[in-house]
This record gives C-alpha cells, structure tokens and sequence, in this order.
C-alpha cells in the first residue's frame, strides 16, 4: 500500500486505475461498500485501484472551531483501505486551493492531469468542487467528455436507517459500542503515541497507557472494556477510563487503559485501543480506598464483558 498526495502527479504504475472517492472518515459498511465496489472494478479490468481521502476533513477546514468528531486517522484509514483490496491511498490537501477549485477544475486538474484516472467510484451523496458545485451527475457528465467512467453507490441501510459517520457518532457519545461496532465492523479504535502521565495509576496497582484523545470525537466519558493492540501484533485485554479523571485534579483529558498482566514499557510506542463496551460513567471518589475498590470491580466486569465477546 503507497500513500500518495494528491498535489503530486500519480506514478506511472498507478496511472490508469479506477478510485473510490470520498472522505471515508469511519470507513463504515456504506464506505467499505463504495470502495469494495471501485476495488472490483479495477480487478475486473485489470487497474490500479485506489482510494482517495480528504485531510483535514471540510468541516475542520470550514468550521475549524467544530468539537473534536474524527473517526479514523490517515493511518488507520490507510491500513483499512490496503485490508478492503486497495493498491494505494491518495490523500487530497482540504486547503484553499483545493476548496476554490470548481467541480470542472478538479476533474480536470485532479482526476485527470495529476492522476490519469480511468474511473471513479462514489456514494451517490458525494458533492465536490467550490461550493459544493459538482455531484454525482456533473461527475458523469464531466467524465464522459474526458473519458472517465463513473459509478454511483447507493446507500447502505440497516433496518430504516442510512448507515452513517453521524450516526455512529451519536451511538458513541450515548456509550453504545455494541451499534457503533455493528455499523462499522470492528470495534472503535483510538490509536496514539503512549505519553507520561502523572504516575499516579502506578501507586496504586494500576499502570496505564496514557493516550491523547487528538481529533478524535469524544465518546461518552466513562469506564470500558478495552483491547489494545501494539504495534508487533499482540493483542491485550484490559479497562480504560476515558474522561478527564474527576478525583484527581487538575482535570486532564485521556483515554488510559490498564492491561491486564501486563507489565513491560509502552512509553513512546503506538498502541490502538478498541472500546468494546461502556461499563459506567465517571465518578468522584472521596479518597483512594473506594477509587481502588470501584477499580477492582471495574475489571472484574471488563474480564467477563471480554470473555463473552
């Protein structure tokens, strides 16, 4: 899998494929949808096939006020696409260039001179191109006159409702796991460097992995039932309190877990941490003894939670 900027002219090995476009963020059942699509097109005609992603995503480059409501970063983003099929990764710049191209120059000056792509791929929602000037059928038109072939997927649904980033949003600031992991296929994933933290987890039996919350949206704070993955491939079990510790002060935003038998280093090393499920939310204790008893308690449950899943 490459990871290629789309400012960059394309290498000639990848010229000629077919691209599943879109922001991806979540790459939930209705993206993996759009992009298995592209991916079977080009294998159907023996192309490249790539997927193409925003970074940073139009909202923060609009809105860059908005609360933290990521899903993905670029390199789980990039891995999930190289699992779905993908040859490469082709990430677009949201700066102000981009945002004032119209829907024609993006065909043109993206798609066709930088790219040299053969097809396209999308969710029949996609919009693009300075005030959101192009969709799906100025896409179609567009390409016919330059020789694009286009393909619209429709929309994923489960029961009445549109599989969505929005809607799994919503179920993980309400702490439902269960649907956020149903609507994307695996748990979600916090990833980030583990950081020093106060040491204070250490004083009283449980060490943490201390990891920032960056961009990501903020589940419900609160007690989960976790699995960390590290970068060599082992996979832990283990609690985590994600919130801003309210017993201790001052109050710090993090998502901290403490793995189960578990005793080496991680300071400095990349670990993803999957939320499986919401145990409880925050709470203030008066004092170490009840925090302590509250926390044995706490992985007892996460044990039984993970053992049944």
């Amino acid at each position: 899998m490459q990871r290629l900027s789309g400012e960059r002219r394309v290498p000639d090995d990848l010229r000629g494929g077919v691209i599943a476009l879109g922001n991806f963020d979540g790459f939930h059942r209705g993206h993996q949808a759009v992009v298995g699509s592209a991916v079977a097109l080009a294998r159907e005609q023996g192309r490249p096939a790539l997927v193409a992603t925003f970074d940073p995503h139009p909202i923060r480059y609009f809105k860059p006020d908005a609360p933290p409501f990521r899903l993905t970063t670029l390199d789980q983003r990039e891995r999930l696409f190289a699992e779905a099929g993908a040859d490469a990764m082709l990430v677009f710049t949201f700066d102000d260039h981009l945002a004032a191209l119209t829907a024609q120059e993006f065909v043109e000056q993206r798609l066709i001179d930088l790219i040299g792509a053969a097809g396209v791929v999308t969710g029949e929602d996609f919009t693009f191109g300075k005030d959101r000037g192009g969709n799906v059928r100025v896409l179609a038109e567009l390409g016919q006159v330059h020789g694009l072939t286009t393909e619209a997927v429709g929309p994923v649904a489960e029961g009445d409702e549109t599989i969505s980033s929005s809607r799994i949003r919503t179920a993980l600031q309400a702490g439902d796991c269960e649907t956020a992991t149903r609507l994307l296929t695996r748990p979600f994933a916090i990833q980030g460097d583990v950081i020093h933290g106060d040491k204070l987890g250490r004083t009283i039996g449980y060490p943490t992995a201390n990891v920032s919350l960056g961009h990501y949206l903020r589940p419900r704070y609160g007690i989960y039932a976790v699995r960390g993955r590290l970068a060599d491939g082992r996979v832990l079990e283990g609690a985590a309190n994600l919130g801003i510790r309210p017993t201790f002060d001052p109050p710090k935003e993090l998502l901290e877990p403490y793995f189960f038998d578990f005793h080496e280093s991680l300071y400095g090393q990349v670990i993803e941490v999957e939320l499986i499920r919401f145990l409880r939310p925050e709470m203030k204790f008066d004092g170490i003894e009840p925090l302590v008893a509250q926390m044995d308690k706490d992985c007892a449950e996460a044990k039984r939670v993970l053992a049944e899943s």
